[in-house]
């Protein structure tokens, strides 16, 4: 079984920054894809940042610039380097990592860590 365990949140102001990183208990170079999500109270989970194949980042529109998602292979971590922080990036962050092997693909999930951003 597959652990995810997220870090780095917190409350923070507007401009600010923060790192969250997300802990593998195995190897992340076994996971084909490793992403960012976002649940904001009332709102459904979104997807922020992915990277792919180690190499291979994607964002969405509304963190493009201020966000950066990057692994870091001797720990087995993703992280998420986020700036210029704005009171709507509030919301818990959920790291998400995906496995395929034999043809099959599994979706792991961390629990989550709040990020609060104060006007």
């Amino acid at each position: 079984q597959v652990q995810l365990v997220e870090s780095g949140g917190g409350l923070v102001q507007a401009g600010g920054s923060l790192m969250l990183s997300c802990a593998a208990s195995r190897s992340i170079r076994d996971f084909k894809t490793m992403r960012w999500y976002r649940q904001a109270p009332g709102k459904q989970r979104e997807l922020v940042a992915a990277l792919s194949q180690g190499t291979i980042s994607n964002y969405a529109d509304s963190v493009k610039g201020r966000f950066t998602i990057s692994r870091d292979t001797a720990k087995n971590t993703v992280n998420l380097q986020m700036s210029s922080l704005k009171p709507e990036d509030t919301a818990v962050y959920y790291c998400n990592a995906v496995r395929e092997l034999l043809g099959i693909v599994r979706d792991y999930w961390g629990q989550g860590t709040q990020v609060t951003v104060s006007s």
